[in-house]
């Protein structure tokens, strides 16, 4: 059998609020779909499977109904992403910590963007060990795409 197709990629902004660049985020996600593929070349996982991957930009709003909706969790968080190809980011909660953190919100965008496919590639960060092993693995990604 010959090698699996990666899936596609789309990225949609469904939030007015802060403006985006869409065009360089799918950019992004592509490569990062490669690049990810590449650290469990074996292993049979959601995103090898997919044949598309929809990376959806939301509101802190809409964040938090699916937040609780999912994971009956109240509030917002940054990233969620479903083993069915669909990964849901927070830009409000992106832009809040991009200035915490001191990076662009371009950058903070990629680093959710990879967290979610390394979510659907098998990663895991409920451990401290996996959750080491999934920065390193995003800083990576983060290097190697943002190098093109």
């Amino acid at each position: 059998m010959g090698k699996c197709a990666s899936p596609r990629v789309s990225v949609r902004n469904s939030q007015r609020k802060i403006s985006l660049n869409v065009a360089e985020l799918e950019k992004f996600a592509v490569n990062a779909v490669q690049h990810s593929l590449r650290l469990h070349p074996r292993q049979q996982t959601d995103l090898r499977k997919l044949s598309e991957v929809f990376i959806w930009l939301i509101s802190d709003r809409r964040m938090a109904l699916l937040h609780r909706k999912f994971l009956g969790q109240s509030g917002t968080t940054d990233v969620l992403t479903f083993q069915h190809g669909e990964i849901f980011i927070s830009v409000d909660t992106a832009r809040r910590h991009a200035h915490a953190f001191e990076n662009s919100l371009l950058r903070e965008l990629k680093l959710y963007i990879a967290h979610g496919l390394l979510h659907l590639h098998g990663f895991d960060d409920k451990t401290a060990s996996e959750s080491h092993k999934m920065k390193a693995a995003q800083e990576k990604i983060l290097r190697n795409c943002c190098a093109l």
